[in-house]
């Protein structure tokens, strides 16, 4: 009696309650903020916390500010404006720097994109400093657009790394053929590249998104009142005195929002994109 079609049935079973366990964990952190968002200041410092507590809008209240008159509106639409406009600006260069390394013949490509990527290694706190002052001389302290700039330095090499991977998949023919048919470059980035390489440029966009929204070390030493952004208005909540569990955890909530409705509505195109060269 054959037993291989058994062992694969138990393999996969034993697979896929690995998934859901290793599910299960990463999103159990998620649920019991949301939870403690829900509650009050006196029930969220209980210990061991309360399940059962009453809910209230409190946090909430407090985040919008009920309590203190402090709007998170202007810091959550800088964050919005750094991290949509550094994402473009990524996409724009990543796209055609992308496609010189995959598609046109580029010497020691492989040189190239390990310089991209020697560029992740420096720590960012060790280029603080000199951001700063580069910052202080030429009056950009406090500005939003210093973000956009970062931003879009600190996520390129990435990008670059992930189009190439996503780029390189793109059929030769269908080059060739729009070249035969006297496509230029631009029409060839957005009439053929664009629309078959989608799910990689949808998954890029989405990781530089996230990348761009969390970001605080930068935001929180090089803004002030004009350019905060929402993580660092979220670090106003924690103070040494008094409680406030629930109002960060209420922020945290409304804050991550954005990036949750970001990644469910391009789910799809996220998990084809990253798929992308898995399978040759």
């Amino acid at each position: 009696m054959n037993s291989a079609p058994l062992i694969r049935r138990r393999t996969g079973s034993l697979l896929g309650l690995a998934a859901w366990l290793c599910g299960i964990a990463f999103f159990l952190p998620v649920a019991w903020m949301v939870l403690t968002s829900f509650h009050s200041e006196t029930d969220a410092a209980t210990n061991p916390p309360s399940i059962v507590a009453g809910l209230s809008l409190h946090g909430y209240r407090e985040f919008f500010g009920a309590g203190t008159g402090v709007s998170p509106w202007p810091p959550l639409i800088n964050s919005l404006t750094a991290s949509v406009v550094s994402t473009l600006l990524v996409l724009a260069l990543a796209v055609p720097a992308a496609y010189a390394l995959s598609i046109k013949p580029v010497r020691k490509w492989s040189d190239v994109m390990f310089f991209f990527l020697s560029t992740k290694m420096l720590p960012l706190v060790a280029g603080l400093l000199p951001v700063y002052l580069v910052a202080q001389n030429s009056g950009m302290l406090d500005s939003i657009w210093l973000l956009v700039i970062l931003y879009t330095s600190m996520n390129l090499p990435i990008a670059v790394w992930m189009m190439r991977s996503f780029l390189s998949e793109v059929p030769g023919e269908i080059m060739e053929a729009a070249s035969i048919d006297g496509a230029g470059l631009h029409t060839t980035l957005t009439r053929i590249v664009a629309p078959i390489a989608m799910p990689g440029i949808a998954a890029t966009a989405l990781i530089s998104f996230i990348f761009s929204w969390n970001e605080l070390l930068f935001a929180r030493v090089l803004t002030g009142i004009v350019a905060g952004t929402a993580p660092v208005f979220l670090t106003g909540f924690v103070t040494s005195q008094g409680l406030f569990l629930a109002k960060v955890c209420a922020a945290a909530t409304v804050i991550s929002l954005p990036v949750l409705l970001a990644g469910f509505a391009a789910q799809d195109k996220l998990v084809q994109g990253l798929s992308l060269g898995a399978v040759k």
